[in-house]
């Protein structure tokens, strides 16, 4: 029996934090799971440890406000991390949840954390509080999507509560990650009805890519075409057969163009309800390069997004080396 999945949940009480968690149920996860609540009091206090501070004998006025203030700013992470212990149980009675705060920087405690815990997924909002926790886009969580060893869901409020079908796009280029990211969404329950839209960017780094790792040398224009067209049919069909057993509704998009405004523009018009991309692309070339395309994709997509890296073999059956490579 395989060990349950493992959540690491940022958790700031702002919007955003509250939109993730709200999404939660939206993303196909497991009945039975461990979760780890952690909010994080963006102040300085030394460890529990370590003995108190020498302070003079008479301690400025300055110095016993800004104790206090830190003290009470760990107070109120406490109470945000069980408040988001009790929400999350409402939704996953099953689940293990635990609650824990710290005094850190934000992006560095949950990346800590992270490397502590190890967990499969990290969990975020897509902005945050400016007085503690800034979990914000571009600064906190940028950081931890560079940063962490695991996947990272960026949560924005989904626009239906109930068991509706979802629109779920995977942004596919060949690599392992962007395979990690169909493994993902295949490994999950989603509602009766849910589909799925495979997209492909073909952009001058991709035909480089398939350049040096994919087409024959030597050969005509004609024929390199048809290796190419060749090579994303065999791709999408490797990536669309995982999801069709299970039982998902599959279509294709191929097109031309830079990544992250394809996938931008395709999961608008489509009203995707969430994204899974990989951290890294193609080898050579990194098309889904953090700083790039994922990390762009997570700051502005309007729905959920998810960065997959791979972190177990991918058990995937491959019906082609080539479409895999």
């Amino acid at each position: 029996m395989s060990d349950p999945m493992k959540v690491l949940i940022a958790y700031d009480g702002s919007s955003g934090a509250d939109a993730a968690l709200a999404d939660l149920p939206r993303a196909g996860l497991p009945r039975v799971a461990e979760a780890l609540i952690l909010s994080v009091a963006d102040v300085f206090l030394p460890p529990q440890s370590s003995p108190a501070p020498a302070f003079p004998a008479q301690v400025p006025a300055a110095v016993q406000r800004a104790w206090a203030q830190a003290t009470q700013a760990v107070e109120e992470a406490r109470a945000l991390a069980l408040q988001a212990r009790a929400h999350v149980l409402t939704a996953f009675p099953a689940w293990d949840v635990r609650a824990e705060t710290c005094a850190d920087a934000p992006a560095w405690a949950v990346i800590k954390q992270a490397d502590t815990w190890q967990p499969d997924m990290i969990v975020m909002g897509s902005h945050g509080r400016s007085a503690m926790g800034r979990l914000l886009l571009g600064s906190v969580s940028h950081k931890v999507l560079t940063e962490a060893h695991c996947s990272v869901r960026v949560g924005r409020r989904p626009y239906q509560t109930d068991e509706a079908p979802l629109h779920l796009l995977i942004g596919v280029d060949g690599s392992a990650d962007a395979e990690a990211a169909v493994h993902a969404v295949a490994m999950r329950e989603w509602p009766p009805g849910s589909a799925i839209r495979l997209v492909t960017a073909l952009d001058a780094r991709t035909y480089t890519a398939l350049a040096f790792t994919h087409l024959p040398r030597g050969t005509g224009t004609a024929a390199k075409n048809e290796t190419e067209s060749t090579w994303v049919s065999d791709l999408v069909e490797a990536m669309a057969a995982p999801l069709r057993t299970r039982g998902l509704t599959v279509s294709s998009v191929v097109t031309e163009g830079d990544p992250k405004h394809v996938l931008l523009n395709e999961a608008e018009h489509w009203q995707a309800d969430g994204i899974f991309v990989g951290a890294r692309g193609l080898s050579r070339v990194e098309r889904f390069l953090l700083g790039s395309v994922s990390a762009a994709v997570a700051a502005r997509a309007h729905c959920s997004v998810e960065v997959v890296r791979t972190s177990r073999k991918i058990c995937l059956d491959r019906t082609s080396e080539v479409a895999l490579g």
